[in-house]
């Protein structure tokens, strides 16, 4: 029931904005929307891209954190004598 909109919502709803907006501001308001949606899109695909790239570019080996963490150990110890 929620999250469908069906032919007579949707004529309503467009009835609804047609009596806020007019039949002058509408098609304004239609590409306003359509350009944010356009450049939210292109946002989208940008930072993926970017995570991808950053992902793949270093690899992460196993034995690292196992030796930072040693060596934060080993050093913090010798801090503490």
């Amino acid at each position: 029931m929620f999250g469908r909109i069906g032919p007579m919502e949707l004529i309503l709803i467009l009835v609804i904005a047609l009596i806020i907006f007019g039949p002058k501001k509408l098609p304004e308001i239609g590409k306003a929307i359509g350009d944010a949606f356009k450049a939210f899109k292109k946002t989208q695909e940008d930072v993926s891209k970017e995570v991808d790239k950053v992902t793949s570019d270093t690899p992460a080996k196993s034995s690292e954190p196992k030796e930072a963490v040693q060596k934060d150990a080993e050093q913090g110890e010798a801090i503490k004598s």
